[in-house]
């Protein structure tokens, strides 16, 4: 009796928070949301942009299907239908993260949302106005139905974000109460409503969801799929009749009346494809490429401009990754003394004409980086016994890796990575390094394309120093999207790039439940408690001190377990673009956004 008393008692609590909360048109991660309730637009947009033409855009690979949510073909959907670059085109999510600012959302399919301060639960009260290409509204059975197929058929991360929901419940006509469970965090409601799309329940066959598909999809966003040529060419159309296109949140966002997404082998033809105006907008992460490629007449008449961006955005981490699922590499030593390998000066100065600066933190540039910065005492309450397994100069702030005299086979830096390699069980032997059982040590490095080959060509320059035997192997997207799905590798080059908010994609990365989920972002498969451990810290901070703190716990945990080898970051964003295309005055937190572009020819 007492027992049922109790259970009562709580749900009569949890009726009453729901009850008292108030709607609000905004939700931020940590504090309030910057803009205030009559907000127009987002301060990055041009508000008064004509809209109209069109824009070609370019990219290297194949598509074989419509479907972006399911583990098949998950890396060859075609662009645009749910995209962080070129915009959600096709589906919608239940509301719209503002890119200058931190995490916080507005109003979007949810004209406003409900929820209490321990975040137990959110209410989402859809738009009245949001429909469906077809003319169907938007309802909270498609919130339900959604949430429900993408939990049973979606591939990771959707599926993994929603074993947090605990009950998912309609509330009158227009709104869906969705309550969380104990694997829940403070981020959870903020990923469930920016990061999930919502699904048409009457478009959509559950049981063949999970089948890869080319039939035109229904949703509810601003364009429409207007023609197909498989693994060559998608076109949008926009959708006249777009519900939300004078929504606060989606002013001066959606600008063309045609989007096309164009298909090439590789970055090469997709770069004449440029040259010749066949493509319109080439992001350009190369500085060698930058600096000598664009001589040519569009140049030189106007008819291509080069833009340069700097975002308020931490530097991320690019480099090799171990895959430590593989023995070879399953020893911390090995990984650190092949860390110390790789010579930066000389890759910077050859390859790169010095443009680059090595990455040492994976939020470095930001205040959540531990490069430089000794843990204060209340990091260390934080990290508690787990301390303990950092390296002490990375817990010091004194950690850097070693600059090399730029000559390719520094002697001072050689002898470090031999004696880190015999302490995991290497030694030289006939011009070889092997183990106690006479083995070579060798691995391949798997590549995508040209840049990526000659960065593992000169790190295998440095390798054969030591009597490493590496081959490299650049194959074709289709090979490269299976293997890495399947983690069929023994080294790839990966970018992991960071936010100033970094939250549950981290357990994608590094969780040790990802670590053997096939198709996560785990490709380093790391498994262990203690990051796991750090994550939750960051996962459930409510202060910014302790967010700050958690987060430069797990960056040191990183640093110190070697599970890459760090490359090298810039703090720019290089675009070329045709000159019709043109772009608002105001950068934003995370850097140029093409989704507010727009035609400029358009009269």
């Amino acid at each position: 009796m007492q027992a049922l008393r109790i259970a009562i008692f709580l749900i009569f609590s949890a009726f009453c928070s729901a009850a008292a909360a108030q709607p609000l048109y905004g939700i931020a991660m940590h504090g309030d949301p910057a803009l205030p309730a009559d907000y127009t637009h987002f301060p990055y947009v041009n508000p008064n942009v004509k809209k109209g033409g069109h824009i070609n855009y370019g990219v290297v690979g194949t598509f074989d299907n419509l479907n972006p949510f399911i583990l098949k073909s998950m890396r060859t959907t075609a662009r645009g239908m749910w995209d962080p670059d070129y915009g959600n085109l096709i589906y919608e999510s239940l509301m719209q993260r503002s890119r200058d600012e931190p995490f916080t959302l507005y109003g979007l399919l949810a004209q406003t949302v409900e929820w209490d301060d321990s975040r137990s639960y959110i209410q989402f009260n859809l738009n009245p106005n949001a429909k469906w290409s077809d003319g169907q509204p938007v309802t909270p059975e498609d919130v339900i139905f959604t949430f429900q197929l993408l939990h049973d058929k979606g591939r990771v991360p959707f599926s993994s974000w929603l074993d947090a929901v605990g009950k998912i419940e309609k509330v009158g006509d227009h709104s869906v109460l969705v309550r969380f469970n104990e694997k829940a965090n403070r981020e959870t409601p903020l990923i469930i409503a920016s990061s999930l799309p919502i699904l048409p329940k009457h478009a959509i066959d559950s049981d063949s969801f999970d089948r890869t598909t080319l039939s035109i999809p229904i949703g509810s966003g601003p364009y429409r799929v207007k023609s197909i040529d498989p693994g060559q060419r998608i076109v949008f159309e926009r959708n006249p009749d777009y519900w939300g296109k004078d929504i606060p949140s989606k002013v001066g966002v959606d600008n063309y009346d045609e989007i096309s997404v164009n298909y090439f082998l590789q970055d090469t033809t997709l770069f004449e494809a440029f040259k010749k105006g066949d493509i319109d907008i080439y992001p350009d992460g190369s500085p060698g490429h930058w600096q000598v490629a664009y001589d040519f007449p569009a140049v030189t008449s106007g008819a291509v401009i080069k833009d340069v961006f700097k975002p308020q955005l931490p530097s991320g981490m690019f480099g090799f990754v171990f895959n430590t699922r593989r023995p070879i590499f399953a020893n911390k030593k090995v990984r650190q003394g092949l860390t110390l390998a790789f010579d930066f000066e000389w890759v910077n100065r050859n390859l790169s004409s010095n443009a680059y600066t090595r990455t040492e933190s994976y939020w470095q540039n930001s205040d959540l980086s531990s490069f430089g910065v000794p843990a204060d005492a209340h990091e260390l309450a934080m990290l508690g016994p787990i301390k303990d397994r950092i390296d002490r100069d990375v817990l010091d702030g004194t950690y850097k890796l070693p600059v090399s005299d730029g000559s390719g086979r520094d002697r001072a830096i050689l002898r470090k990575t031999v004696d880190l390699l015999k302490q995991g069980g290497y030694t030289i032997k006939g011009e070889k390094m092997v183990d106690s059982a006479g083995r070579q040590l060798s691995f391949e490095i798997m590549t995508q394309n040209a840049d990526q080959e000659r960065i593992a060509i000169a790190y295998r320059r440095s390798l054969a120093l030591l009597g490493i035997a590496v081959t490299i192997r650049t194959v074709d997207d289709s090979q490269y999207q299976r293997r890495t799905i399947s983690y069929d590798y023994d080294m790839i080059i990966k970018s992991y790039p960071s936010s100033l908010s970094p939250g549950t994609e981290q357990l994608g990365r590094w969780s040790s439940t990802a670590a053997k989920t096939e198709g996560s972002f785990n490709f380093a498969g790391v498994a262990d408690p203690d990051v796991d451990t750090l994550m939750s810290h960051f996962l459930t901070a409510h202060s910014a001190e302790d967010f700050r703190d958690a987060v430069r716990s797990f960056d040191r945990i990183l640093i110190s377990g070697y599970y890459l080898v760090p490359l090298y970051h810039i703090d720019q964003q290089w675009v070329a673009r045709r000159s019709r295309i043109a772009h608002p005055d105001v950068l934003p937190l995370y850097g140029y956004q093409l989704p507010v572009w727009w035609d400029a020819s358009v009269q």
